[in-house]
């Protein structure tokens, strides 16, 4: 549920799962789910823009996941201030930045 000062929204959810979980049990995974998708996949998404990825075939979805990866840790790592989106938008124009972030590894 969600609450303005000009209107109060609800919103209804569908699980689909391998087994019957208490209200408990359920509210716990729900939750889990959802910190790691506001937490790490947002970031995926927003500095790296993986959802628009298209890459299907053999080993290249999993091997390009692990170098977002890499690439979201290298650039947190680093210790200069500003975005990840805005780092990500550097080491693509600035060769010195690049080979600081490849150090990293």
């Amino acid at each position: 549920m969600r609450e303005t000062a000009e209107k109060t929204t609800t919103e209804t959810a569908y699980y689909l799962l391998s087994k019957a979980l208490t209200p408990q049990r359920l509210n716990q995974v729900v939750r889990q789910h959802w910190g790691i998708e506001n937490s790490l996949h947002w970031r995926l998404d927003v500095v790296i823009n993986e959802d628009q990825d298209r890459t299907r075939k053999g080993n290249g979805p999993h091997n390009l996941a692990v170098l977002r990866r890499m690439a979201i840790n290298a650039m947190q790592k680093e210790g200069s201030k500003g975005s990840l989106r805005g780092k990500f938008k550097r080491a693509g124009s600035d060769d010195a930045f690049l080979y600081r972030l490849l150090e990293l590894f």
